[in-house]
């Protein structure tokens, strides 16, 4: 072989491995482009089965998210990743092939953001963990009665763990079971809660569950922040003084339907009814907020024992019956008053019909 022809073999040899790198450096490039998978804003995209890589590149792009589909699926096969767990994965911001495609077929999941509203009850609890999560419904029901394993495990009624769900919003996997999203929220209630007021529900004379109860009443009576502390205060007076604590909400509880109380409403005989039985009930009304439960266990220091609600949906506070009886003819006067606008203004929009 002359020296030319050698010469010219190294070129060759030199260029096929500049080519090669070229290429594995841009192939590598593609796999591992951090951009490669885009959205503006967050996408979810939930995966109720196992999900083959043609599915997946068909649903993300029905979502909008910003990727080549025919390179996120040459992406896939290269690197392996063909199948993809159940699970909420959130496409945010920019992402690679193999940092998202890994995570999906790992089941490496995206958070939920559950959120649990105050003044409900368990069904409708039941129905939101049931419609945030990949759960059905009824398991979390069963999780609230008083046979369910998980309230006797904590030694619970059903009612009792029921109103421990702290309103709030929770990061939870949305494949987790039942059971672990109720001790998930379980335990920021134990922190919220049961820790951060140790002292001051040591040294009540009520039981966390009494503090409980009566905070539940507290958030269905209290339309305005403000007032909790000062009708917490007020019931706590009655209790003190062995008076009936004559609470509405619990009243509407007893009856199972909200809506404005008739005078035979009060007289049901039913335990919850406060009207005719002393002292708390015998379970929380509802899942009481932060606020509510600190209002109980710091309550305004004052000598009220009568309340009346007010047009604006505070109230008005009384020291004395005779206060009160005042306070109650002004709110009655009031909602005459309102029966008759409305009474007036329909009759107005029927002539105008006719």
């Amino acid at each position: 072989m002359n020296p030319f022809n050698k010469k010219e073999l190294i070129a060759l040899f030199i260029l096929l491995t500049a080519v090669t790198v070229i290429l594995g450096g841009w192939r590598n490039y593609r796999l591992h482009n951090p951009s490669a998978i885009q959205s503006d804003i967050p996408i979810e995209i939930y995966l109720h089965d196992q999900t083959g890589l043609d599915s997946l590149s068909e649903k993300m792009d029905s979502l909008g998210v910003n990727v080549d589909s025919n390179e996120l699926r040459w992406a896939g096969r290269v690197l392996g990743w063909k199948n993809f767990r159940p699970g909420l994965y959130i496409v945010d911001g920019s992402h690679s092939y193999d940092e998202f495609l890994s995570n999906m077929a790992r089941g490496i999941q995206s958070p939920a953001s559950v959120i649990i509203l105050s003044g409900s009850d368990p069904e409708r609890i039941a129905l939101t963990l049931g419609n945030q999560l990949e759960a059905d419904p009824e398991e979390f029901s069963k999780i609230f009665s008083d046979s369910s394993d998980m309230a006797q495990e904590l030694n619970l009624t059903g009612e009792e763990l029921f109103s421990r769900m702290l309103p709030n919003t929770y990061q939870i996997y949305w494949t987790s079971s039942p059971e672990s999203a109720v001790q998930r929220v379980y335990n920021e209630f134990n922190r919220m809660i049961a820790d951060r007021y140790r002292d001051e529900i040591s040294e009540s004379p009520y039981s966390l569950s009494e503090i409980i109860t009566l905070a539940s009443i507290v958030e269905m009576e209290a339309k305005d922040a403000e007032e909790k502390s000062r009708i917490a205060g007020l019931y706590l007076n009655r209790l003190n003084r062995n008076m009936l604590l004559q609470a509405d909400p619990t009243v509407i509880y007893a009856l199972g339907e909200r809506r404005r109380l008739l005078f035979e409403d009060y007289r049901l005989d039913h335990p919850y009814n406060t009207y005719i039985h002393t002292g708390l009930p015998p379970g929380p009304i509802t899942n009481p907020d932060e606020a509510s439960i600190r209002a109980v266990l710091n309550p305004d220091n004052h000598d009220y024992i009568f309340m009346v609600a007010a047009p604006d949906g505070s109230h008005r506070f009384s020291r004395t019956f005779e206060e009160h009886i005042q306070a109650s003819a002004e709110w009655r006067r009031w909602i005459r008053e309102q029966y008759r606008l409305r009474d007036q203004r329909e009759r107005l929009e029927s002539e105008n019909q006719e």
